[in-house]
């Protein structure tokens, strides 16, 4: 078994081929939906009996069988909200990897990175089929540790972006953002603006990005542009919204990339449905990430509207990029390899 700690998980897996590694993903599930398993991830709240600021405890179990080998992946997550407060990641987890057929472990890995960057390429996909090919802003509302991939990955597949524009709730967050992002991605030559209010941010953006822990909408429709794509992977459980009705009721086309997870976990979308004055329901969803990628739904540019993206998460994406980190891992004996059993 190889033990990949974070410093090698990072060394190793890159947006594109956290990219590759989910279209693969949704390309094979489309053709053979019985080869993937993922069943609804176990959510367990924590601290919602004491006076600290309640996270939850995820149990994200899948199986992936690719024609040839079938294997086991499981995330086990922690999300801490006053971990900030002690300069720590929020989001806490690990990876294991196991084959199937003997019950080997492959690979025991750090999961925090692994769950940035699958989160991060999710939309990259989804603004490498939504977004304007000619975009040239990106709007990042929320600083914390999931923004950087996120402004990666739409790098990634935007690359005319010239200006980026912060906004966090702490002014502290937003400048630390930009000096780390830019020391860590050097790679990317554009100029990054640090936003008094989340309207300056957004009003000339052709993409956002929002990764927030907001009850409320953040914007409303007459403050972005009309063509913009928004990619909302915050508000993840039901009382939480980053995206207003206004906004959702007005889109051209809105995505997600879990539906059965989203119906009980996308806030935004959930509360846009049960709100009597919004007149978007679950039967205006347009699809999900799989019809973008096997071009099931294909979005005239010219004609496309203001867009959205979901994201809520789901084991087998998580699965497909730790399996390829964990054959990688295999081939070139990356990390510490240790005897199990």
């Amino acid at each position: 078994m190889h033990i990949l700690d974070s410093k090698t998980v990072k060394s190793q897996l890159t947006m594109t081929m956290a990219i590759d590694s989910i279209e693969q993903l949704l390309t094979l599930q489309a053709q053979h939906p019985e080869w993937i398993k993922c069943p609804e991830r176990l959510v367990i709240p924590t601290f919602t009996a004491s006076d600290k600021n309640s996270g939850s405890h995820l149990s994200m179990p899948s199986v992936l069988f690719d024609g040839h080998e079938e294997f086991a992946i499981v995330k086990l997550v922690t999300i801490c909200p006053d971990n900030p407060k002690r300069n720590l990641p929020t989001t806490t987890a690990v990876v294991s990897v196991s084959n199937n057929d003997t019950g080997e472990i492959l690979a025991f890995m750090d999961g925090v990175y692994v769950t940035q960057v699958r989160t991060a390429a999710l939309s990259g996909i989804a603004s490498k089929y939504l977004a304007k090919p000619d975009s040239q802003q990106v709007a990042v509302i929320g600083c914390g540790g999931m923004a950087y991939e996120q402004l990666n990955a739409v790098l990634t597949v935007c690359p005319n972006i010239k200006k980026v524009t912060l906004w966090n709730r702490t002014a502290k967050g937003a400048n630390t953002f930009k000096t780390q992002f830019s020391e860590q991605y050097p790679e990317w030559s554009v100029t990054i603006e640090v936003c008094a209010d989340i309207a300056s941010a957004v009003k000339d953006a052709d993409v956002i990005n929002l990764a927030t822990r907001a009850t409320e909408g953040l914007f409303e429709i007459n403050q972005i542009k009309a063509d913009v794509h928004i990619n909302a992977v915050g508000a993840y459980q039901p009382e939480m919204k980053e995206v207003s009705d206004s906004v959702i009721e007005a889109c051209s086309h809105v995505f997600i990339d879990d539906i059965a997870g989203g119906r009980h976990e996308a806030g935004d979308l959930i509360q846009a449905d049960a709100a009597e004055g919004c007149s978007w329901t679950w039967e205006d969803l347009s699809g999900d990430l799989a019809d973008l990628v096997t071009k099931n739904i294909t979005i005239d540019q010219d004609k496309k509207g203001i867009t959205l993206f979901k994201s809520v998460g789901a084991a087998s994406f998580d699965a497909a990029v730790a399996l390829k980190v964990a054959q990688k891992a295999k081939d070139e004996g990356l990390g510490q390899l240790i005897t199990w059993g």
